[in-house]
């Protein structure tokens, strides 16, 4: 399918396709196997030789697999893809992929809990070190590049406080210095959201989130226009570590991109109205969320994002005992560490996603004890908005 040729809603459903189904199915089928069979020694040196297109074992790649990806880089205008068994399988593995002993990487002040501890704990292992600066303050940033440096990794919008980085500032510092730029877009989704189109080497996300939107599958993907990045990725490193996604996932993350567009923007509308009101409520301060004219980051965001997500953070009044109080009483909000299903979840980043942040630097990452993070569900928002309310007691 050419993609220049179809909007978004159609490419998730179409793109990445090679003719029919078998059997003239309308979805396409599982190929839930382990193991493709040959010919001949003849076929085996063709395929393994990367002349044909046919499959060894489902690690190195599937039927399903493949057209998950082929419609994960359509979606984020990319050139390749690989399909990872989680988020932090995709994340882990990139990193291994682009540093060695001796390189350090700069990241942004605010991550998501795991990636910190790859970053900060298991890199370091490797003699691989790192640096942390905000990349919301550039002169900042750009003093944490040295002549070591080797990539660039940040999430935008961040997890949890929402923070926008402006990609293209970013890539064109990286550029003059031939620096690998890294962007997990998990928050955004490849509907609001291409980085790739500013620039950016390496696009990924947790497809356990918005591109699942069920929570039914745990999953990761990579994006790149570097094809030739793409195929040492796959083979070099998903491979060899072994973090392959099941040919069921895929399938279910292929139905679940059906309606990816037209989730994002119901999201996104119960998102803006839920934001608004907790703005105005006496019990919450310091609302997050890129869509609120008043945040720092919505000029950044209104110019790179064509929509401002279903994450919602805050602060609650009375500090930490406040905000667990919330969490506790809320009914129909489900307290959880992941974001991006049809339900509405609320958890405590301090707590949870992000408790191996060190306490006393909580200030310096972003992070407050009394932070609420909710990703916002697609149930209906006065039902949301009424269960918090409810709650702020």
């Amino acid at each position: 399918m050419d993609k220049k040729n179809y909007k978004f809603d159609t490419l998730a459903i179409h793109a990445g396709g090679e003719g029919k189904n078998p059997h003239n199915a309308l979805n396409p089928p599982i190929f839930q196997t382990s193991t493709f069979v040959f010919d001949s020694i003849d076929h085996v040196d063709k395929v393994m030789s990367f002349e044909s297109d046919d499959y060894v074992y489902t690690r190195g790649n599937n039927p399903t697999l493949r057209l998950f990806e082929n419609r994960m880089s359509a979606l984020e205008n990319g050139n390749g893809a690989v399909a990872f068994s989680s988020g932090m399988a995709a994340i882990s593995s990139t990193l291994f992929s682009l540093l060695e002993p001796g390189d350090n990487v700069v990241v942004n002040s605010t991550l998501y809990g795991s990636t910190f501890t790859v970053i900060t704990k298991l890199l370091t292992k490797y003699n691989v070190n790192y640096k942390i600066a905000d990349f919301t303050k550039l002169e900042q940033f750009e003093q944490a590049i040295d002549d070591k440096t080797k990539v660039i990794y940040f999430e935008t919008p961040c997890n949890p406080n929402l923070e926008i980085i402006d990609i293209k500032k970013v890539v064109n510092i990286a550029k003059n210095r031939s620096i690998k730029v890294v962007v997990d877009n998990t928050f955004a989704s490849p509907y609001f959201q291409n980085p790739l189109d500013f620039g950016v080497d390496i696009v990924l996300h947790s497809a356990t989130k918005y591109i699942c939107g069920h929570g039914d599958v745990v999953g990761g993907v990579v994006v790149s226009n570097d094809l030739q990045y793409i195929q040492k990725l796959k083979f070099d490193y998903m491979c060899e570590f072994g973090g392959v996604m099941s040919p069921f996932n895929a399938w279910l993350l292929l139905r679940g991109l059906k309606t990816l567009g037209i989730r994002m923007r119901q999201h996104e509308q119960n998102a803006i109205k839920l934001a608004k009101f907790l703005e105005s409520h006496n019990k919450i301060q310091n609302v997050m969320y890129p869509g609120l004219k008043n945040f720092k980051g919505y000029s950044v965001a209104k110019e790179q994002m064509r929509g401002f997500g279903a994450i919602i953070t805050f602060e609650v009044k009375g500090g930490y005992d406040k905000a667990v109080n919330l969490v506790n009483k809320v009914k129909l909000a489900q307290l959880a560490v992941s974001l991006g299903d049809c339900e509405t979840l609320i958890e405590l980043p301090f707590a949870m996603t992000h408790r191996a942040y060190p306490k006393e630097a909580l200030e310096r990452f972003g992070l407050t004890e009394s932070m609420v993070r909710i990703s916002v569900g697609l149930e209906n928002i006065e039902d949301i908005i009424d269960d918090i309310d409810k709650s702020l007691i």
